[in-house]
């Protein structure tokens, strides 16, 4: 067996064990504002329910293991004492995934991920509508577990309301687990989806996805095209060039001349083998 001090190897290393064995862990999709009324979307793993008299909830915008920079969820979180809890299921876990991008401060993430701003009736923070179960939090403290690069930051929520889509209700008013379609996290890429098991989604971290708002309105506003599906097209950091297009096209002379919609569908089949420069390239024939 493998004996490890936690001092005696990298921070980074360390994180990879902890978070590749404490699995799969529920996610915060977590909107705050900052002080000029800037919304911000960003989903943090570090979470939980600890009590419901009050309803307690703790999640933790950790310092960044690479530069110890810290998060803007925290400094919101600090500002204006507020936080609005989405919870996270399949149906919108590609453009979770997208909103996690170190996009710079000011840019709005529902924005670039393709969620729509909900008031919250509470609080000031933005709900995800799109979001099965959404909680909108007062912040009662910030506990700081240190001030080096992986630290924790356990910000502490009282639930003063609550929203939940009555889709995933069953008949006697419960959560129905099988219709909520919950999504964990878990190590390196990783995620767990509850009902059916893993699968993985490469991790934005080095890069900037486009967001779904720099996809064209034809491609954004599809009758096909899946939220999950906008979420990995609005993640590449660039569009294929033309010369790329037209070569694809032809190679695949059956794309070329026809509907929107045939095209969509054999974009939306290379999406779901993961193979979104192809998807892209279907889209953008002429």
């Amino acid at each position: 067996m493998l004996s490890i001090n936690p001092k005696d190897i990298p921070t980074s290393k360390l994180h990879g064990y902890l978070l590749g064995a404490v699995a799969p862990r529920p996610i915060a999709f977590a909107s705050t504002i900052d002080e000029e009324g800037n919304p911000n979307l960003s989903p943090f793993s570090f979470f939980n329910v600890f009590g419901a008299n009050p309803p307690i909830m703790i999640f933790s915008p950790a310092r960044s293991v690479r530069d110890n920079t810290t998060k803007h969820t925290l400094d919101n979180a600090e500002a204006t004492k507020e936080v609005v809890i989405n919870i996270v299921n399949y149906d919108i876990v590609q453009q979770m995934s997208l909103s996690s991008t170190m996009y710079p401060k000011g840019v709005n993430e529902f924005v670039k991920a393709g969620f729509t701003m909900l008031p919250s009736d509470e609080v000031k923070p933005f709900r995800v509508a799109e979001s099965p179960v959404q909680f909108e939090c007062k912040v009662k403290d910030i506990i700081y577990t240190g001030e080096e690069g992986g630290a924790g930051n356990l910000i502490v929520c009282e639930v003063v309301k609550l929203h939940i889509n009555e889709d995933v209700l069953a008949e006697d008013g419960s959560i129905d687990q099988y219709k909520i379609d919950l999504v964990a996290r878990a190590g390196g890429s990783y995620y767990s989806r509850a009902r059916d098991g893993f699968f993985e989604i490469p991790k934005p971290l080095t890069t900037l996805g486009i967001g779904v708002d720099q996809i064209p309105e034809e491609i954004r506003n599809s009758n096909v095209l899946t939220g999950n599906n906008l979420g990995m097209l609005g993640n590449v950091e660039q569009l294929p060039s033309d010369e790329d297009v037209n070569n694809f096209a032809k190679e695949h002379a059956q794309f070329v001349g026809i509907s929107t919609e045939k095209k969509h569908t054999f974009a939306q089949e290379y999406l779901q083998n993961n193979d979104v420069e192809s998807a892209w390239k279907v889209l953008l024939i002429k």
